[in-house]
């Protein structure tokens, strides 16, 4: 499985594959779900290893940890997920 940095950097810079909507799934500890954010709404800083903010509606951003990425999904169809926990 391809490591989850290594996607988000191919959607960011991969011009053909990057032209689609992708969401970013990732668990949510406060909401105990999944929550999925528009890849628009992802803000990848350079050099950041662990972790990359998501933006909310209102604005305000949160720092999500990759660990906690749990699927992405591109037009509508799921093209990455990680292992259910207790299964890697």
């Amino acid at each position: 499985m391809i490591a989850i940095q290594e996607l988000l950097h191919r959607i960011r810079w991969d011009p053909e594959f990057g032209k689609a909507e992708f969401e970013i799934g990732y668990d949510d500890h406060v909401a105990r779900r999944v929550v999925r954010v528009p890849f628009g709404r992802v803000r990848l800083e350079r050099g950041a290893h662990f972790a990359f903010d998501a933006v909310e509606d209102d604005g305000s951003t949160h720092m999500v940890p990759f660990h906690r990425v749990r699927e992405v999904w591109r037009d509508g169809r799921l093209i990455w997920q990680r292992p259910p926990k207790g299964l890697v």
